[in-house]
């Protein structure tokens, strides 16, 4: 940001950038903005961000976000305990949700197995699914929902490989979305029909 701004402005604007997807033009803007909010606004805003980083915990069973030891869907006793979908991240929990569809439980990941990026199967939750599984008589199914990526096939194909001699059933979402592309940003009904058109790994 130019000199002529505020100190507190600018270092406020730098915070901003530090957000995915947020660039400098982005983060000036929201700067600006917050300049332009009561102080009321303000605290409010601040008590959220504190209120998520202090709340906002991993769900004891799947690893999604909550602010409870056991997130809503595993709690919720109208699911299907027999199924399980992996997912790389809770915003993939939250694209699978909005088709309504699909009534089974999950398990977050928070990542893909990435060698390049020291992205190495112990960094992920991958430890706390296998146990969940073995522990958990009544799961049948286990539904690899990661990204159509070489880090997302690699991360379905090495889970697979650790559920199979368990007896597990695996299978692989059938996409219908081009090679890299991003679940979140998949419209409901392609998702639905990814989930429907299933297929065993």
């Amino acid at each position: 940001m130019a000199e002529s701004n505020a100190l507190p402005v600018i270092l406020l604007a730098e915070q901003f950038a530090r957000l995915p997807g947020i660039g400098m033009k982005t983060a000036q803007r929201l700067a600006y903005h917050v300049t332009s909010m009561s102080e009321a606004e303000v605290k409010e805003f601040s008590d959220a961000l504190i209120s998520a980083k202090k709340n906002v915990r991993l769900c004891s069973v799947c690893q999604n976000l909550t602010d409870r030891e056991i997130c809503p869907v595993c709690s919720d006793i109208r699911r299907n305990k027999k199924i399980i979908c992996v997912v790389e991240g809770p915003k993939d929990v939250t694209a699978i949700e909005r088709t309504g569809e699909y009534n089974g439980l999950y398990h977050v990941l928070h990542g893909l197995i990435s060698p390049i990026d020291g992205v190495t199967p112990d960094k992920l939750r991958i430890r706390e699914l296998i146990a969940r599984v073995q522990s958990d008589t009544e799961t049948d199914e286990v539904i690899m929902a990661t990204n159509p990526t070489v880090e997302g096939d690699a991360t379905a194909m090495y889970i697979s490989r650790l559920l199979k001699p368990a007896g597990i059933r695996v299978t692989r979402l059938a996409f219908g979305l081009p090679v890299g592309g991003i679940l979140e940003y998949a419209d409901e009904v392609t998702l639905f029909r990814a989930i429907e058109n299933r297929n065993e790994i």
